[in-house]
């Protein structure tokens, strides 16, 4: 494989990863930011919240991997 194959994959890894890390952070700054408004202590969770999340992020991840598609 070519270096200039190679260089945009990894850039897009890269830039990918930075990205989901950075969402994280503030995902989980605001979601200890809420918890703490509402009265202080660890969140409490619902399984099926966290189901819907899930659900959520899965559906964004195949959207994004979608963007490659040259059809």
């Amino acid at each position: 494989m070519p270096d200039s194959e190679q260089d945009w994959k990894i850039k897009v890894i890269v830039g990918t990863t930075v990205l989901g890390a950075a969402s994280g952070l503030v995902a989980g700054y605001l979601l200890s930011r809420t918890s703490e408004e509402q009265g202080g202590g660890p969140p409490r969770i619902k399984t099926s919240d966290a189901l819907r999340l899930a659900i959520g992020i899965i559906g964004l991840v195949r959207g994004i991997a979608a963007l490659g598609d040259h059809d």
